[in-house]
């Protein structure tokens, strides 16, 4: 590791913050209904899409009446982008000529982009038509954050309001996060990423003549607009197969730097709404220092493990001062690579700039361990909100059992209800994940996939199923997921982590904003100091350890290692 690698990590983080606190004061307004500056613009906008919908945006509903609407909302999504996949050779924009996508794979596809995954089982240059592109899968990225966005604030609304019966209306709230927030910010980045080289046409490809003096067919489309949006929505499915390893979605290190700023700065500002809606913005920095700390932490092991380099190659007579630059691009460097992998599992982004896959068994595992803690650091944009409060009930549950008082957590009583829909919310994710890798360990079908023996082909499949069930969408590469048995399962995978685990949420949204919102009293533990930010770190770490510990003994830790040993497979 070195200190310019480190310094390139700390001014990206620096950027991030910068940006947030006053995105994050914007959004707070946005969705308390204030005035904003950009209200005189798009207020008329926003009451003729109501108008045209049938929606009164102040008639709000009940937290079943929100998830209902929201499910309803997300299926109809789902049919619309499965239908257009599937006859997408028969429809306009298609410059390529692709056909449409067998049933497995546009039903995986259209799951993976609805739940906010962007699992990619094909190559988009190669598979998807600019129509598919844009009025489908780009469409579904501002759709799918604006979900995520929408949900997390019915929850907060849940912990600011008292006496309540109502946490918002659905389609208002997407309609202000897509509108005032998603749209402007994807515009204005769009912009930034055609200015670095990014192409943004409809032209199906340019025939150039190489150094070499042959010809090559560089496929082109409309790139800047969806990978602007792809990551400011934590989706991270890329216009391109090698995503963003991809000199024309990544060109350079500015490019490498931008993205990743793109990708914290939406989850990092919801912090900072959270803050101002509940009106203690003390607590603000509580969530930010426990996402800060294990993100930060996490960096340092993937990054440390990469600079260490393997005694494989350095037998081969590689350099080890160079680190392991397997599967990375040069002109990120590992610090770049580390850093990426880390944000983009920390998110639920999915997007790469390195093969994760080629990664030292530890520093492949760090990306898996992030998606496995349940994507809270920051997490995707809302999810990774509300995700992270879900853990603080279960924490200040475990503070109220160690110093024998009633838990509260923003002035609400904790009671068996909550602490029941909680469980029920963290046990989605280790049940997909553990559940579809046991069966895929012993099946032929799912086995013929894999790219490798041993340990590694073991974290292939952990790494799969972690992925999809934590829609995060990244993978370790060497799987071949475009078969009916991973589309369908790695699909269903998706649905779960997704919707199973937002249920359950809104249930505890339900059952808080109807309690009265107490005042802190000398019994009251505090949620906003030093104590509470190490009690929620420590038992996202107990969590995490004890569900998936033993599936990484078997898979990464034992590549570890027979690595030392000089052991491959």
């Amino acid at each position: 590791m070195t200190v310019v690698g480190w310094l390139q990590i700390l001014v990206i983080l620096a950027a991030v913050v910068a940006f947030a606190v006053p995105l994050g004061a914007y959004m707070g307004r946005v969705f308390a209904g204030e005035r904003t500056l950009l209200s005189p613009v798009l207020g008329p906008i926003e009451r003729g899409f109501h108008r045209l919908a049938g929606i009164d945006p102040a008639r709000e509903e009940g937290w079943l009446g929100y998830t209902l609407a929201m499910l309803a909302f997300n299926a109809a999504g789902f049919a619309f982008l499965y239908l257009l996949l599937r006859f997408q050779g028969a429809l306009p924009l298609n410059p390529q000529g692709f056909p449409g996508l067998s049933a497995h794979l546009a039903f995986n596809t259209a799951v993976s982009f609805v739940t906010n995954t962007n699992w990619q089982s094909y190559g988009g240059e190669t598979t998807m038509s600019h129509l598919s592109q844009m009025a489908g899968l780009g469409v579904q990225n501002f759709l799918s954050a604006a979900t995520g966005i929408a949900l997390a604030v019915a929850l907060v609304r849940a912990f600011s309001r008292s006496g309540a019966q109502t946490v918002g209306n659905f389609f208002a709230d997407m309609t202000r996060a897509t509108l005032y927030v998603l749209l402007p910010l994807a515009i204005v980045t769009g912009i930034w990423q055609v200015a670095m080289g990014t192409p943004q046409t409809f032209e199906a490809s340019a025939t150039v003549r190489t150094l070499e003096g042959a010809d090559q067919t560089l496929p082109l489309g409309p790139v800047a607009s969806q990978l602007a949006i792809k990551q400011l929505g934590t989706n991270g499915g890329g216009f391109y197969n090698a995503n963003s390893a991809h000199p024309y979605e990544n060109p350079s290190p500015l490019s490498n730097a931008l993205t990743i700023w793109q990708m914290l700065v939406m989850s990092v500002a919801l912090v900072f709404a959270f803050g101002r809606l509940i009106g203690d913005r003390r607590q603000t920095f509580a969530i930010l220092g426990v996402m800060g700390i294990l993100l930060v932490g996490a960096t340092a092991v993937c990054y440390w493990a990469e600079a260490a380099g393997t005694p494989v190659l350095t037998a081969a007579g590689l350099d080890p001062s160079g680190g392991n630059m397997e599967g990375k691009e040069v002109r990120f460097g590992i610090a770049g690579s580390a850093f990426f992998a880390s944000a983009t599992t920390g998110l639920s982004d999915g997007a790469v700039n390195a093969m994760h896959g080629s990664f030292t068994p530890i520093g492949g595992m760090v990306p898996m361990v992030l998606i496995m803690l349940g994507e809270i650091l920051p997490g995707g944009v809302g999810s990774g909100l509300y995700g992270i409060l879900v853990i603080a009930i279960v924490s200040v549950f475990v503070a109220g059992l160690m110093i024998g008082r009633t838990p509260e957590y923003l002035g609400k009583k904790i009671e068996a209800k909550e602490m029941k829909m909680a469980v029920l919310s963290l046990l989605v994710l280790p049940a997909a994940i553990l559940g579809f890798s046991a069966v895929s360990a012993v099946l032929p079908a799912a086995l013929s996939g894999l790219g490798n023996a041993g340990p590694h082909g073991l974290s292939e499949i952990y790494y799969a199923y972690t992925s999809a069930a934590g829609n995060n969408g990244s993978a370790f590469g060497g799987l071949s997921a475009n078969s009916p048995w991973w589309n369908t399962t790695l699909g269903l995978a998706m649905l779960i982590g997704r919707f199973a685990t937002v249920v359950p949420m809104m249930a505890i949204a339900g059952s808080l904003v109807a309690k009265t919102r107490l005042a802190p009293s000398a019994g009251t533990f505090p949620t906003h100091g030093p104590l509470f930010v190490g009690l929620l770190a420590g038992i996202i770490l107990i969590l995490g350890g004890l569900q998936f510990f033993p599936a990484l003994a078997l898979g990464p830790i034992a590549e570890q290692v027979q690595m030392l040993a000089g052991r491959t497979f």
